[in-house]
């Protein structure tokens, strides 16, 4: 079941807030909210509600022992839940890949994959059950005695499958009592609205041009190979931040309030930059779970330009089993071990506008080893791209989507993903300085423009088939 599934808007979401606000107590509360969480997670696939469970029970049982042990029983179990954590993580999501590489290495062997079925959001729910112990070890969170409220922190739907990934301490105070005001249910709905309208409305046009482009091979031309590429970018960006908004519209309408995914990345103006504004929960989980934990920036350059290459090639590893997605975060770490030895400097130089192209530039790049199938495919997509493919024309299928309406969704989506909306309206501040009128009109028309939105999104989801988020595979 997905956000932007009838099923969901429709039937399960309706269902379960009728329930959830008609219980009462918190403890009650909570106890539809897991219950929903797991109906949510088994929609697709039931068994692996077992392996979700399973983790719950473990990490809970995990946190006690090392929350009740001498400092060496607490580093004894801390590294048996990382280690446990890791396995199933590893068996899950990695056999596959470690099968074929073997196989490919060694093809006497005849190791070939064995393909094993990926547990839904396995790489999410894992890192946070992971952060929790780590929190419960530093003392920076004090270890749940309640086995309900850590199924809850794990569980939760509105951020299962696809994050933001959310610290234990976050949320911690929030199952036991929790807000649920009509101010805040209102702002969740807009986020809800806005981030549905993002997935519904750009992400799945946009991306229909990208995976055409994708699919052709060496066929694939100079424009097209472009097309294609900003196209993609543009749908991941909408895709991920789609839902990461639905997932925090929606817990904030439940009282609680996930921390922000993203803050404009394709508005930076270096890697730098970009990774302070790009899936922002994980790259702190990163940075406080293991390159901190490396020494950081701590031991002198070397080191560090080290520390920050480990951290994007298991970065990369983390998005995806598959050694295209090695070499994009190995591209990523790359680009900031340069910025960080002489690039910066260089790029503080050059105007505004240079730098901001420099990081889309660099950053679409990227994205080809993301979204390609193999390293073939890749280099195939890299030679259109600097024109050694195709035969100058567009593809009649090709061309036949760019129609007036897809062009000004693509166009929109550019400037919506550079360009903060804020600064093209009127803010709050600035309406206490306005007349009452202006003021209510302004506020008005905010709150119908969120409801146009929602409803169009909703049409398009009646006429659409399965629209699943990218990140759904990671």
């Amino acid at each position: 079941m997905v956000f932007s599934s009838p099923t969901f808007l429709y039937v399960f979401l309706p269902v379960f807030l009728i329930i959830h606000f008609a219980a009462g107590s918190i403890a009650w509360r909570n106890a539809v909210l897991i219950g929903a969480s797991l109906l949510f997670y088994a929609w697709g696939e039931p068994v692996f509600v077992f392996v979700l469970l399973a983790s719950i029970a473990v990490n809970w049982r995990l946190g006690l022992a090392i929350s009740t042990s001498e400092e060496a029983g607490r580093r004894r179990w801390l590294s048996l839940g990382i280690a446990a954590n890791l396995a199933m993580l590893g068996v899950a999501k990695y056999a596959d890949m470690a099968m074929l590489t073997f196989g490919t290495l060694f093809p006497a062997s005849g190791a070939a994959p064995i393909d094993i079925l990926l547990p839904l959001g396995v790489s999410f729910f894992t890192f946070q059950a992971m952060s929790y112990l780590v929190d419960v070890y530093r003392r920076d969170a004090r270890a749940e005695l309640s086995l309900a409220k850590v199924a809850l922190y794990i569980a939760m739907f509105p951020q299962l499958v696809a994050g933001p990934i959310v610290r234990y301490r976050t949320v911690a105070a929030q199952m036991s009592r929790r807000r649920t005001t009509l101010w805040r249910a209102a702002t969740g709905v807009r986020i809800f609205a806005i981030g549905l309208a993002q997935k519904v409305l750009i992400a799945n046009e946009v991306g229909i041009a990208a995976d055409m482009a994708f699919s052709f091979g060496p066929d694939l031309d100079f424009l097209e190979a472009w097309l294609g590429l900003a196209s993609y970018t543009l749908q991941i960006y909408f895709d991920f931040a789609g839902y990461s908004n639905m997932a925090i519209g929606l817990g904030l309408a439940l009282g609680f309030g996930f921390p922000r995914n993203f803050d404009m990345p394709y508005a930076s103006r270096s890697v730098t930059e970009f990774w302070r504004r790009w899936h922002i929960s994980l790259s702190r989980w990163f940075r406080d779970y293991l390159y901190i934990p490396l020494g950081g920036s701590r031991e002198g350059a070397t080191r560090t330009y080290l520390n920050l290459v480990i951290v994007f090639l298991l970065c990369g590893l983390w998005h995806g089993a598959a050694w295209t997605f090695v070499a994009w975060g190995a591209w990523h770490g790359a680009l900031l071990v340069l910025e960080r030895a002489f690039l910066m400097g260089l790029l503080g130089r050059v105007p505004a506008p240079v730098r901001h192209a420099y990081l889309l530039l660099v950053v679409m790049l990227g994205w080809v080893w993301f979204r390609a199938d193999g390293f073939g495919a890749a280099t195939t997509y890299f030679s259109a791209l600097a024109g050694g493919q195709g035969n100058g024309q567009f593809d009649p299928d090709f061309a036949s989507l760019l129609t007036p309406y897809w062009s000004t969704v693509f166009v929109l989506g550019a400037l919506l993903s550079t360009i903060r909306i804020g600064r093209l309206s009127v803010s709050r501040r600035r309406e206490r300085t306005v007349t009452p009128v202006f003021a209510g009109a302004h506020r008005l028309a905010k709150d119908i423009g969120i409801w146009l939105l929602l409803l169009v999104s909703m049409v398009g989801i009646a006429g659409a088939g399965n629209n699943p988020f990218l990140y759904f595979r990671f």
